[in-house]
């Protein structure tokens, strides 16, 4: 990427990463959310790191997915088929494994706790089509009227409308629609059959539900952020990421913004597989530290794991393609508490931007995370964020005394920090295990402001090959923005099988799949298609999702090959082969991607003689046993090659790195810093 400049942001839940590459040089600023208005700060590192000579930029967003969790929503209705209004407080009637026998246990967005939608604005209307698409009762429009009419009346801010089989038989949904505006005006409404035409009742019902309160949401949000890029003299491309770190140029994502509301995630997985093929290393658990949180991730084969839908919260799930991410309530914000027994206890509670961990001395009085960092040394007082903020070590050792325990001081921060450590990998291994990986066989990659800090003392734990933390490590969210496609995607669901009769069906759902693809492409016309599919044996009740179908005319010998294809991707993925079972197909997908710039990693020199020597040292206290002397180096200063014996730390302006005792650092050639456990 030379001779352009490209802007990337990612807000997070405590700290906005913009990122810059002008001329092949990269350029980092971080700034703190504001979680009041986050247009607000991503505009203001905007301004900083200046946009007037940008042609692209790229926006990961989580302001949708904020308030969904704090149910900070606009009101919105639904219309369902008649004697469906309680799907939404039904659910699939999944628990989660640590609930299976809780008999107190709620559903977060069950009526008794905090609904999406209230059951007073979810309306019932008279209709019913049948799988096949066939008319089983037509829509009574004089009684949907009235339905409508009372939400009118209850002052609703959007509807969304989500029918019975409406994947196959749209036909009621846009009558809906119709009425809805000749009563309600231009109010926000969206339809399952054009935001989900896939199969699942609830989980349609749920995308629907979202997709029009992201539209009351980032409809706000985008016309901010306008008005602020064009007074910032912004006059490139812009683009939204979707779930699975995949660029939609604005207007194609607000068409349908619910597949942008968990992008910042899907991004640190993007950037880790693309800087992954620089360093040769296909096989990745991406660990992406924040201040709220630690995202978890999986890169197989140079590509990260995706799945069919993301869930926002237990047994919410949004139908759109996500990468596989699980979020663990521990990050360098995490909140230290004393439990009902007495033990320490860290998270999932978060001191956030604002107050902040107790250290940051603006209104936090909890002791946190990075409160214990800085008083074990691993932290500077001085230099965090790159010196703009100062810490309080008094501040952070009052917050210690505070707790409400008889343990002395070192226990409490010790205990703190081996907690923390606890709880990371713990949702490590929960996702590499649900994924079939030996972490033995996958380097970890660190990134995130606290990734560094934290992550090598886990080594241990979770028994990876190495840690490596990439350059830019407390931005590398940020530069998956850079490094990700642009891309188009178009989905149905049929039930068809997969036999020569159904081969004109399919052909002609291809047809129409590519014809509504392509009408989105605009000055991309060159962009190649890919034809894919799920399906399942017959008798199954899950598909296996991702299956590559052939291009051009499907016809008998095209279907025979799906056939094949379905049952060379069941065996490679489950082990089993049952070639003699017929097959379902359920989804048809069509995607267009188009290549974009992506940022590029320059290789540094090797050192021509000695070693690199460390610019101070720093005590290390409250960890086991007697106060350690660790040799402190400037990332900056490092050489291809260097290497450094824990304990130890590497400085930059936006990250830290600890390298804890029996732990080894090697530098790399593109100045990724290798560690691994000393034999």
């Amino acid at each position: 990427m030379t001779g352009t400049c490209q802007i990337a942001v990612d807000v997070g839940g405590t700290f906005t990463d913009v990122v810059a590459v002008r001329d092949g040089r990269i350029e980092t600023i971080k700034v703190p959310t504001d979680l009041a208005d986050s247009a607000r700060g991503v505009l203001t590192g905007l301004a900083e790191i200046g946009v007037a000579d940008a042609s692209v930029f790229n926006h990961a967003s989580t302001a949708g997915l904020n308030a969904v969790l704090t149910r900070q929503l606009p009101k919105v209705a639904l219309l369902c088929t008649a004697g469906h209004r309680d799907i939404l407080d039904i659910g699939r009637n999944w628990r989660p494994a640590e609930a299976v026998s809780d008999p107190r246990w709620r559903r977060s967005f069950s009526d008794v706790a905090r609904p999406l939608v209230p059951r007073y604005l979810r309306r019932g209307v008279r209709e019913r089509s049948m799988p096949d698409g066939a008319v089983f009762l037509p829509l009574d429009e004089t009684q949907a009227r009235k339905q409508i009419r009372v939400l009118g009346r209850c002052a609703v801010e959007g509807v969304a409308i989500a029918l019975m089989h409406a994947y196959v038989a749209p036909a009621h949904e846009q009558r809906l629609r119709a009425l809805v505006r000749e009563e309600l005006g231009e109010i926000p409404c969206a339809v399952s059959s054009e935001v989900s035409p896939l199969a699942g009742e609830f989980p349609r019902t749920v995308t629907t539900v979202i997709d029009v309160m992201m539209r009351i949401i980032y409809g706000d949000y985008t016309a901010q952020l306008e008005r602020g890029l064009a007074e910032l003299n912004f006059t490139g491309r812009w683009h939204y990421a979707d779930c699975a770190a995949m660029l939609a140029p604005v207007a194609t994502a607000m068409a349908r913004p619910s597949r942008i509301i968990f992008s910042g995630p899907a991004a640190g997985t993007c950037a880790s597989a693309h800087f992954g093929t620089f360093i040769d290393e296909q096989r990745l658990i991406c660990a992406d530290v924040g201040g709220t949180s630690t995202d978890v991730s999986v890169v197989v084969d140079g590509q990260p794991v995706v799945k069919t839908f993301v869930e926002l919260e237990h047994d919410l799930p949004v139908t759109t393609l996500s990468n596989e991410i699980t979020s663990v309530g521990a990050g360098g914000g995490s909140i230290v508490s004393i439990g009902t027994a007495g033990e320490i206890r860290v998270g999932p509670q978060s001191a956030g931007a604002e107050p902040g961990p107790a250290c940051y001395d603006i209104g936090g009085t909890a002791p946190t995370i990075t409160d214990a960092c800085l008083m074990i040394g691993i932290l500077d007082e001085t230099r965090f964020m790159g010196g703009r903020r100062q810490l309080s070590r008094a501040r952070a050792e009052a917050a210690f005394m505070a707790l409400d325990t008889p343990l002395d001081v070192t226990t409490r921060i010790r205990s703190a920090f081996d907690t923390g450590l606890a709880n990371i990998a713990e949702g490590i291994l929960d996702i590499v295990i649900r994924n079939g990986v030996d972490p033995r066989d996958y380097a970890l990659m660190a990134y995130g402001a606290a990734g560094p800090m934290l992550l090598p003392a886990l080594l241990p734990l979770v028994q990876a090959r190495c840690v490596i933390v990439p350059p830019h490590p407390g931005l590398f969210s940020a530069l998956g923005l850079l490094s990700a496609d642009r891309v188009f995607m178009e989905s149905r669901s049929r039930y068809l099988p997969l036999v020569p009769a159904a081969a004109a069906d399919i052909d002609a759902l291809y047809s129409e799949l590519e014809s509504a693809v392509r009408s989105q492409l605009g000055d991309d016309r060159d962009a190649v298609l890919q034809r894919s599919f799920d399906a399942r044996m017959v008798g199954q009740a899950y598909e296996t999702p991702f299956i590559d179908a052939p291009d051009g005319t499907i016809d008998e010998h095209a279907v025979a090959v799906m056939v094949d294809r379905f049952h060379d991707t069941y065996e490679r993925r489950s082990g089993n082969r049952f070639a003699a079972t017929p097959v379902q197909g359920v989804t048809f997908r069509v995607r267009a991607s188009v290549s974009i710039d992506r940022a590029d990693y320059a290789k540094i020199p090797a050192r021509k003689d000695g070693g690199p020597k460390p610019f101070r040292h720093a005590t290390l206290e409250h960890l086991d046993g007697a106060p350690l002397n660790a040799g402190e180096f400037e990332r900056g200063t490092l050489r291809a090659g260097d290497l450094i014996v824990g304990p130890a730390i590497v400085r930059e302006p936006l990250s830290t790195t600890f390298l804890p005792p029996r732990h080894k650092l090697v530098v790399g050639g593109f100045g990724e810093l290798v560690i691994t456990i000393e034999a």
